[in-house]
C-alpha cells in the first residue's frame, strides 16, 4: 500500500484499514439514523458519556421544544424552571390528563432526574 510515496508495514496497514472502517461504519449509522426518520430531530437524540452531562440550560430549552411541539399539552405557555437536573413545570391546563401528560414527556428527556409537577388546572 503506497501514499505519496510511503512504503507502510504490513501491520500499520491493517491498523488505517480497520480504523477507517470503524470510521464509515460510525458515519453511515449516524447518516442513516437520518435518512430512516427524516422527521426526527435532534431532540431525541441521547448521548451517553459518564463523566458528560447535559446542562440545566439544554434541558429547559429540549423540555420547551418537547411540551411546546406536543399537539395536546401545547406547552408554549407553561413555564419551566431547571436547577442541577430536576424541572419544575408551573402554569395551567384544561385536564388533569394535560397535567399528566406533560409530566410524562418532561421525565423522558435525557438529562432529566426529577420532575416537579406544579402545573395548576384552568377553571372555565
Amino acid at each position: 500500500m503506497r501514499w505519496t510515496g510511503v512504503q507502510w508495514p504490513e501491520e500499520m496497514k491493517s491498523k488505517l484499514i480497520s480504523g477507517f472502517f470503524i470510521a464509515a461504519l460510525a458515519a453511515g449509522a449516524v447518516l442513516s439514523a437520518g435518512a430512516l426518520a427524516p422527521e426526527a430531530s435532534f431532540q431525541n437524540v441521547r448521548f451517553s458519556f459518564a463523566d458528560k452531562h447535559l446542562s440545566d440550560d439544554s434541558i429547559h430549552d429540549l423540555v420547551k421544544r418537547k411540551l411546546a411541539n406536543d399537539p395536546d399539552v401545547k406547552g408554549g405557555a407553561l413555564d419551566i424552571d431547571v436547577k442541577d437536573g430536576v424541572v419544575t413545570l408551573h402554569g395551567k391546563v384544561e385536564t388533569d390528563k394535560l397535567k399528566q401528560k406533560a409530566e410524562r414527556l418532561t421525565k423522558k428527556i435525557t438529562g432529566v432526574k426529577k420532575v416537579v409537577n406544579e402545573i395548576q388546572l384552568s377553571t372555565k
